[in-house]
């Protein structure tokens, strides 16, 4: 059983796809796709490291976390 590993395959299973939803539908959900994935890179590039997590911490005579 050769399964999707033929070209032939990937062809008759986009021209389904393509029956089914429309190329409109493709189009827009390639886009909105793309766009997603803009927004995540950017939300990435201007993350901010909290200054907090990064400083140890270290116990107190009393047993008190302090910066």
């Amino acid at each position: 059983m050769p399964g999707l590993n033929s070209f032939s395959h990937w062809i008759v299973l986009l021209v389904l796809v393509v029956l089914v939803f429309g190329t409109g539908k493709l189009r827009n959900a390639g886009r909105d796709l793309g766009s997603a994935i803009a927004d995540f890179r950017k939300g990435l590039k201007d993350a901010q490291p909290d200054d907090t997590a990064l400083r140890p911490v270290r116990p107190d005579a009393d047993g008190k976390q302090q910066p």
